[in-house]
């Protein structure tokens, strides 16, 4: 973390990235509950979201009905809303002792507008360094997961009926260079990043990532 305060005296900031339909949810909700049985506060959120202006633009940036959104807006309402919730949400917790638990943050953004969208994740970095004032996470969690096994599951959970959002209904061209994106990311970062094989059943999952975060705790 790029904070003054002492890091002992700081919750841990863990955050979970993955491809959409890789049961990220699930795990946030587990790893939740198993760091609250130790005694833990927690608090749990999600990106794009997380504070009143932060839902406003992940409801401009990913439902549909909003008109076109070009990359680099795109990739500008990421990193507004990101910016709100660092600064109101997740610092504040950090700082009272407070583990915070992410779905999704700055390694996203990489993946899915640096690499996806073709910016280049210098840039994207960029405007991304500013928007967090340099917070990076003490544990980045990917589950890894195949565009189509991540369709399959999002399609499965809804009942058969595909509803997706403006990111999740790009081809699976598309969501296969936001895989090979965050193993990239991941192969800068092996000492931030845990990788998982999503297809992996919840608990085999859950004994993992509770394995890996044991060793920061």
């Amino acid at each position: 973390m790029s904070i003054d305060s002492p890091v002992s005296a700081r919750g841990l900031f863990i955050v979970f990235e993955g491809g959409d339909g890789a049961g990220k949810s699930t795990q946030v909700q587990r790893t939740k509950a198993w760091l609250e049985a130790r005694g833990a506060n927690v608090l749990t959120t999600r990106e794009p979201g997380g504070t009143q202006i932060s839902e406003e633009l992940r409801a401009l940036v990913l439902e549909h009905g909003h008109g076109e959104v070009d990359a680099r807006t795109e990739a500008l309402m990421y990193a507004a809303a990101r910016a709100a919730h660092v600064q109101q949400v997740i610092i504040p917790a950090l700082e009272s002792g407070t583990h915070v638990i992410c779905d999704r943050f700055v390694d996203s953004s990489l993946a899915y507008q640096g690499v996806g969208r073709g910016l280049g994740i210098e840039a994207v970095a960029a405007i991304n360094n500013f928007a967090t004032g340099g917070l990076v996470p003490d544990a980045t969690v990917l589950l890894d997961i195949s565009a189509a096994d991540g369709r399959a599951r999002r399609i499965a959970a809804t009942g058969g009926v595909e509803e997706s959002d403006r990111l999740e209904s790009e081809p699976d061209e598309f969501h296969e260079r936001i895989r090979s994106a965050f193993h990239d990311l991941a192969s800068r970062a092996p000492q931030r990043y845990l990788v998982i094989d999503a297809a992996q059943g919840v608990e085999a999952l859950q004994q993992q990532i509770i394995g890996h975060l044991a060793g920061l705790l």
